[in-house]
C-alpha cells in the first residue's frame, strides 16, 4: 500500500554556505537522520510532502545541490514555498529547475499518484489581527486569496471519494489554535488534513497533531519531529 509522509524546514545548504549546526546541537548531523528516516520508510511509489523552507539558496541556480538531494531520495515529492525559500522565483522557472519527481505547488493543486488524494497548497502567512502591522495585514489578505485559488483548483481535480490535503508553510490558526479566516476556508472546502511547518519552538503553535472543526492539522518541522518523516496517510 502506497504511503504519504511529510517533513518541512530542511533548510538545506549542501553547497556549504549555511550549516544549520549554528542554531544548536539539535541540528548537528540532522541531515543524516533525515536521510536515514527517508531511506527506511519511503518506497519509490510513496509520496513525501515538504512544507516549505527547503533551501537556504538565494538564487535558483544556487539550489542545484539541494535539488540533487531530492533527486536521490525515493518517492514522489510535493513542495510548497516557505518564507526562507528566496530561490523560489517564478512558478514556471521553479517547475523547470526541479527534478521530474518533484511537483511544486503555488496556489494550485496536484493529484497524487496514490488513488483518491488531491493536495493543494500556498505559502500562507502569519495570522493577522488588529495588532498586526498594516503590511502583514495586506500580505495575509493576499495569501487568503491565493489559498482560495488553490482550493478552487483542487475542487476541479477532486473526484468522488477523494481526500483533500493542504500543504502550507505557516500555521493557519492563531497562536493558541484559535479559528481564523484561513481555517474557515479549509472547512468550507471539505479539507481533510493540513500539513504545515515554520514552527521551531515548543510554545505557541506547538502541537504535532491537532484537530479543529473536523480538520486535522499536522506540524512537520524537522527539528520538532527529531528529523524523522511523519506518516500522513
Amino acid at each position: 500500500m502506497d504511503m504519504i509522509y511529510a517533513i518541512s524546514d530542511l533548510h538545506l545548504s549542501l553547497d556549504g554556505n549555511k550549516p544549520m549546526e549554528v542554531f544548536g546541537d539539535g541540528w548537528k548531523n540532522y541531515l543524516d537522520a533525515v536521510e536515514a528516516s527517508w531511506e527506511s520508510l519511503v518506497q519509490p511509489t510513496d509520496t513525501v510532502l515538504l512544507a516549505g523552507d527547503l533551501s537556504w539558496a538565494m538564487k535558483l541556480d544556487r539550489a542545484k545541490a539541494d535539488f540533487d538531494f531530492l533527486t536521490r531520495m525515493k518517492g514522489e515529492k510535493v513542495i510548497v514555498r516557505g518564507n526562507h525559500d528566496y530561490w523560489w522565483s517564478s512558478y514556471n522557472k521553479v517547475c523547470l529547475a526541479v527534478p521530474s519527481s518533484v511537483h511544486p505547488l503555488q496556489n494550485n493543486a496536484y493529484r497524487l499518484s496514490q488513488e483518491n488524494v488531491v493536495v493543494c497548497g500556498s505559502r500562507g502567512w502569519l495570522i493577522a489581527d488588529e495588532k498586526s502591522a498594516d503590511e502583514d495585514k495586506k500580505i495575509y489578505a493576499r495569501e487568503l486569496i491565493r489559498m482560495e485559488m488553490a482550493l478552487q483548483d483542487a475542487q476541479k481535480l477532486k473526484q468522488e471519494c477523494d481526500r483533500l490535503f493542504v500543504l502550507t508553510h505557516y500555521p493557519p490558526f492563531g497562536s493558541h489554535f484559535e479559528p481564523t479566516a484561513m481555517t474557515a476556508l479549509f472547512e468550507a472546502n471539505g479539507v481533510d488534513k493540513v500539513v504545515y511547518g515554520h514552527v521551531h519552538s515548543k510554545t505557541s503553535y506547538h502541537r504535532l497533531s491537532y484537530t479543529l472543526n473536523g480538520v486535522e492539522y499536522i506540524l512537520t518541522s524537522t527539528d520538532l519531529r527529531d528529523h524523522q518523516l511523519t506518516p500522513i496517510e
